[in-house]
């Protein structure tokens, strides 16, 4: 996913949860290590500072953990990152099911044109 950040939402905020569907969706593994934050920010073209705060954020909720001499590295806890998981598609569902509710689809409707487009 390229970092498509843009200014109607702290910078930060957007890059903890650039970092969190990379983890979610795979592309971090449990375990793997993150590029240094230097790197992290020249890649997203944000200040390095930016970025730290973002890292401080997902060290906060337990995603990564820091090795002083290792640098950071995303959480072994599979359990926490398939809550994050679930939360994260759960407010997806709640954001769509309510813009479809409010074009004026039931919910027999909704079903109906999910079902269409899981085939």
């Amino acid at each position: 996913m390229s970092w498509e950040l843009t200014s109607d939402r702290p910078i930060y905020i957007q890059l903890v949860e650039h970092i969190k569907f990379d983890i979610i969706s795979g592309r971090y593994k449990p375990g793997d290590k993150i590029e240094p934050v230097r790197e992290l920010a020249i890649k997203a073209s944000v200040n390095p500072n930016t970025m730290q705060k973002a890292m401080a954020v997902l060290e906060q909720s337990g995603l990564i953990y820091s090795n002083r001499t290792s640098g950071r590295f995303i959480t072994d806890d599979e359990e926490l990152i398939t809550a994050l998981k679930a939360s994260i598609a759960e407010a997806y569902c709640r954001d769509f099911i309510t813009k479809i509710r409010q074009i004026g689809y039931s919910n027999d409707e909704i079903r109906d044109n999910l079902n269409n487009y899981l085939i």
